[in-house]
């Protein structure tokens, strides 16, 4: 797969979540809800159906298909994920968070309404995540929802990247040395990754030997994901990421590119993504897209 049909497979996969998630989240309540507030929607909206690439849905999907799993199968599951995504960056955005005004080129939930909606917002995209993978009409088994309940629960929680945000905030204060530096951006970033992968393998009832696989898959990319954020936070401007840039370098945040330099990085995510491919080659060309998706984490541009 080039890189042009990947963007294109992504862009297309991408356009799939938006209308399934844009679905899921209208005024209209479901059973067991009472009301949806208008307002409440409305700043949800905000911070979810705003473009952006969607690469963990993409990734549950095409890791599902990997092992014979198709996309309505995935779908539910592909966009809880992609729930629990943006209401982390609603509330990373927050002041007492990261502090941020942009996001995806727009303004942040709690400019574009307040405080205490971007919360709500957060809050409310979190737990409806789970109904997302526990609704019986998804079509899954019983034992299937709560397997991904559970490693969703620990891939977003506290010791996944919740904690991950928390060892964020308090680098601030004492800054981590290199290996506390990969371990914050393994949960805060890598433990969703990770979770897509494995994920998308329990959806294609895989064996626990290629979960395991998958997961290593995940956790790899996810460290290059990483990486390749913080680089372009050093080389790219604004416009071009539609978030703020530079940011790390000016509050003093350690991270790898600023211990080891952008060389080292680049070389880095070379080397990782060497590791990511050489995970898939017992799938033969059935694993082209995933290696593709490896190689769009390391090299992408914003």
């Amino acid at each position: 797969m080039t890189d042009a049909a990947f963007i294109a497979a992504l862009s297309a996969r991408a356009a799939r979540i938006e209308i399934y998630l844009a679905r899921v989240l209208q005024s209209a309540t479901l059973a067991g809800e009472i009301e949806r507030p208008a307002r409440l929607m409305a700043a949800i909206r905000h911070g979810v159906l705003n473009g952006g690439k969607r690469f963990r849905p993409f990734l549950v999907i095409e890791t599902a298909g990997l092992f014979g799993a198709d996309e309505a199968q995935a779908m539910p599951v592909a966009a809880a994920l992609e729930c629990i995504h943006c209401y982390s960056l609603i509330h990373d955005d927050l002041p007492a968070m990261d502090d941020d005004d942009l996001r995806r080129g727009q303004p942040t939930v709690h400019k574009a309404y307040d405080e205490a909606a971007a919360i709500l917002a957060g809050d409310s995209l979190l737990t409806f995540a789970f109904d997302l993978v526990t609704d019986r009409r998804n079509g899954l088994g019983g034992d299937v929802r709560a397997e991904l309940a559970n490693r969703l629960a620990r891939a977003a929680g506290l010791g996944g990247m919740a904690g991950g945000q928390a060892l964020d905030l308090a680098a601030a204060s004492v800054p981590p040395d290199e290996d506390g530096v990969r371990m914050l951006q393994a949960m805060k970033t890598g433990a969703l990754i990770r979770f897509a992968c494995e994920a998308g393998a329990i959806l294609g009832n895989a064996s626990s030997g290629d979960i395991d696989r998958m997961r290593i898959f995940g956790e790899t990319i996810g460290l290059a994901f990483q990486l390749a954020d913080d680089l372009l936070d050093v080389t790219q401007t604004a416009d071009r990421m539609g978030k703020a840039t530079g940011k790390d370098d000016a509050s003093g945040k350690v991270t790898l590119v600023g211990l080891r330099g952008t060389a080292w990085a680049r070389n880095e995510l070379d080397r990782l993504v060497a590791e990511a491919e050489s995970l898939l080659e017992p799938f033969g060309p059935s694993g082209y897209p995933l290696r593709a998706a490896a190689r769009f984490v390391a090299y992408r541009q914003s």
